[in-house]
């Protein structure tokens, strides 16, 4: 009589949303294997509270569709249905003094290219559907909240972990990255010398579902749509991202700061009314060559911290934590053959995000004689050759595959 495999027991450490989107999917995928997560927040914190702002592509929204716990999401949540970029220096030639590249979900033939949420907004639902499962299946679902990981020690066919008390595992995923400025350097780092201000702001005018990403000369700023406010004004998430050395925003008060801030993006973005206190983060890049070591794997801010510019972080995140379940759900009774599948079939959409987010940051700040003109020629060249916007469109919504 042929026994069956064993059971693998698995730890992910991180319940933000892509630690809790693997939990769910591998506990259903893989219903044999024995799950813990871990993280140093209390299960009873207040995350349904926590304003930061994520921008999600439409592949993202379908991931979440499956784990159904998108119908909460969506209802805290705005649609993005066009994406308008431009730059904010003109080039030389008056016909391109606002060259853009506009992007549009009917022209994709999808709903939308993806939504913005807040961190709490994603993050509730999912560990509410996390701790139901967990209910269900007590003997192989489990959450450990409260608890902080102080090592990982790599073993021979599997890892030890030590929080509060050690325990081994076949496989440990680490899921809780941090931000730039909290991390340790990683192989592939570099400082943008950049500031990014985060914060809300108001609109009046201009048009509903609409993501405006504008290139100036000292970075990126970025407006993302969310829900209208109690009063049915319309609001947007802003990430403004500004020189480190130089930085125009610090000693401006915040009537000056709206004044400046209604400079910078193109005409018919709508008039900025109103603007939250911004807080300022460092931005750079750092990743790690493999998202595999042994069996650790990192997936998330934990694998790879990429500038804002494009806003595909988490999306990242959420495609390492698919093909990882998918990847262990084929290979349920060999998890280095898994890994070796999940590496090769990571690193190119991995490394081709990284490198454009990268050459993005970048490449608008430099400051060459003419190169605006390039730039704004390429932005409308894009612009009007269809099969290559649409591919674009593609990748940020699906990712490279």
């Amino acid at each position: 009589m042929t026994l069956p495999p064993p059971s693998p027991t698995l730890a992910i450490v991180g319940a933000g949303p892509v630690g809790l989107a693997l939990a769910l999917q591998i506990s259903r995928s893989l219903p044999g294997a024995a799950i813990t997560v871990l993280d140093a927040r209390a299960q009873d914190a207040p995350v349904a509270a926590d304003p930061r702002t994520l921008a999600l592509s439409l592949g993202s929204v379908q991931a979440l569709e499956r784990l159904q716990v998108w119908p909460a999401i969506a209802a805290q949540s705005a649609p993005i249905r066009t994406v308008h970029v431009s730059q904010q220096r003109p080039g030389l030639w008056g016909a391109l003094a606002e060259a853009s590249l506009l992007i549009r979900a009917e022209e994709e033939r999808v709903p939308l290219l993806g939504a913005v949420s807040h961190y709490g907004a994603l993050v509730a639902p999912l560990q509410a559907a996390w701790l139901e499962a967990c209910a269900r299946e007590p003997h192989r679902l489990a959450s450990r909240f409260g608890t902080h990981v102080q090592a990982v020690k790599p073993l021979a066919g599997g890892v030890e972990i030590d929080a509060k008390v050690v325990d081994r595992f076949d496989l440990a995923v680490i899921a809780e990255g941090g931000l730039f400025n909290e991390q340790g350097r990683k192989a592939v780092a570099r400082t943008y010398g950049q500031t990014a201000w985060v914060g809300q702001v108001t609109l009046e005018g201009g048009q509903r579902g609409i993501a405006y990403e504008r290139f100036t000369p000292q970075g990126p700023a970025a407006l993302l749509p969310l829900p209208d406010a109690a009063d049915g004004s319309r609001r947007a998430a802003l990430v403004w991202c500004v020189d480190r050395d130089d930085d125009p925003i610090l000693a401006l008060n915040d009537t000056q700061r709206l004044a400046v801030l209604n400079t910078v993006f193109a005409p018919g973005t709508g008039r900025i009314s109103g603007m939250s206190p911004l807080k300022p983060y460092a931005l750079g890049l750092n990743a790690e060559p493999s998202i595999v070591q042994g069996r650790t794997v990192r997936i998330g801010n934990a694998a790879q911290t990429l500038h804002p510019v494009a806003g595909q972080g988490l999306n990242l995140g959420l495609r390492d934590a698919h093909v990882l379940a998918s990847c262990l759900a084929q290979h349920p009774s060999d998890i280095d053959r898994a890994l070796r599948q999940l590496q090769r079939q990571r690193a190119p959409d991995r490394w081709s995000l990284m490198t454009a987010t990268d050459l993005l940051a970048r490449g608008f700040t430099w400051q060459w004689p003419g190169l605006d003109t390039v730039r704004a020629l390429g932005l409308q060249a894009l612009h009007r050759a269809a099969p290559l916007k649409s591919v674009l469109a593609r990748h940020m919504m699906f990712g490279l595959r």
